[in-house]
């Protein structure tokens, strides 16, 4: 079976990362195609043997860019198009059902009560992506929170199929040599104290928060190294400045996150709003202990995870923090908790899922 996946862009993020992720451990031929911006992820899944086309869109009303999807979906003969994204998401779908493929999923990866993909859900928004979904068969919720806002949105219950992300487990175990050479690369002692925190920086993952949170007991012998990159990157580093702890924070940008775990002590999530959370469960299947605000990832699992606590509000996270680095660290195990998350798996529904779906 021939799968044509449609994505907004390819640059690191984490439904970039989780397509590619899945790519690696499906069972199907697949093909990927980027509206725009086929960045780094792009070049990863090239170097995967994936095919990637970029259809170089530069504005939203470029009708054309349907026309030539289609035409690539047709050329190629592809069985199934998944769509990712919100944008991909218009533009695949219709692309598909005027080629005429019927077999069509989107996975909705980033939807919130009033947000999709971190910008306000406007009505008019909302009542494009509903007249988008009608033209696909099913849509794959990243979490039971997702799916509840799909049918808060008026998405059909029988449309509506959660599978959660899923964790390279093997990928991201604990690598002693890496630990060491990501901090000699970095200029971080061995041992020194790391905080860590993986994700885009923008507004809703809160970096700065953490910044201030944490400037009080930052110094040579405990440090936060930041994983990611985004338009925040600029002020965040100004806001350590401000606070003296510059020295002290490291902003590396978009990196393997795998490594960059295993440098680290603990790990912190300070965003209120998640659909998942990745980068929690990742963290704990790295061995690491994990202070977060929010993360369906876990809450959905219907058993606590070892290592993994939970706050209410950003006062609660130094006494926490006290508490994780306090714990011995010679168990960096992966829970046996997050085993039913392995991408392997969850590969293996939504390739059934494809089978499943009429022609």
């Amino acid at each position: 079976m021939k799968v044509l996946h449609v994505i907004t862009g390819l640059a690191a993020g984490g439904a970039e990362t989780q397509l590619r992720l899945l790519l690696q451990h499906s069972r199907h031929e697949a093909s990927v195609v980027a509206l725009y911006n086929a960045g780094i992820v792009a070049e990863q899944l090239r170097a995967d043997g994936v095919p990637v086309t970029d259809l170089g869109m530069r504005s939203n009303k470029q009708v054309g860019a349907v026309l030539r999807l289609a035409r690539l979906i047709r050329r190629e003969r592809v069985d199934v198009v998944h769509v990712h994204l919100y944008r991909a998401s218009i533009y695949g779908r219709l692309a598909a059902r005027l080629a005429g493929v019927r077999r069509v999923v989107a996975t909705e990866h980033s939807l919130l009560d009033d947000q999709l993909e971190g910008r306000p859900a406007t009505r008019g928004v909302r009542g494009l992506y509903l007249a988008a979904e009608r033209l696909g068969r099913v849509t794959i919720a990243v979490s039971e929170a997702v799916r509840a806002n799909l049918l808060a949105w008026g998405v059909a219950p029988d449309r509506v199929r959660t599978v959660p992300n899923g964790l390279d487990v093997a990928a991201l175990a604990f690598d002693a040599s890496a630990r060491a050479a990501v901090r000699e690369a970095v200029g971080i002692p061995p041992d020194a104290q790391v905080v860590g925190a993986v994700g885009r920086l923008y507004p809703g993952k809160r970096f700065d928060a953490l910044v201030a949170v944490l400037a009080a007991g930052l110094g040579p012998d405990r440090r936060l190294l930041v994983v990611g990159e985004g338009p925040e990157r600029d002020r965040l580093a100004a806001r350590a400045a401000e606070l003296g702890v510059a020295p002290w924070v490291h902003l590396v940008g978009e990196r393997p996150v795998a490594p960059y775990l295993s440098a680290m002590d603990v790990l912190v999530s300070l965003s209120r709003y998640e659909t998942f959370g990745l980068v929690v469960p990742e963290a704990l299947a790295a061995g690491l202990p994990v202070i977060y605000r929010r993360c369906p990832a876990l809450e959905e699992l219907g058993e606590p995870v070892p290592r993994a606590i939970a706050v209410d509000d950003d006062a609660a996270v130094q006494p926490a923090l006290q508490e994780a680095l306090a714990r011995p660290a010679t168990d960096r195990s992966c829970p046996t908790e997050l085993h039913e998350l392995d991408v392997r798996s969850v590969a293996a529904v939504v390739d059934e899922l494809y089978e499943s779906l009429p022609r």
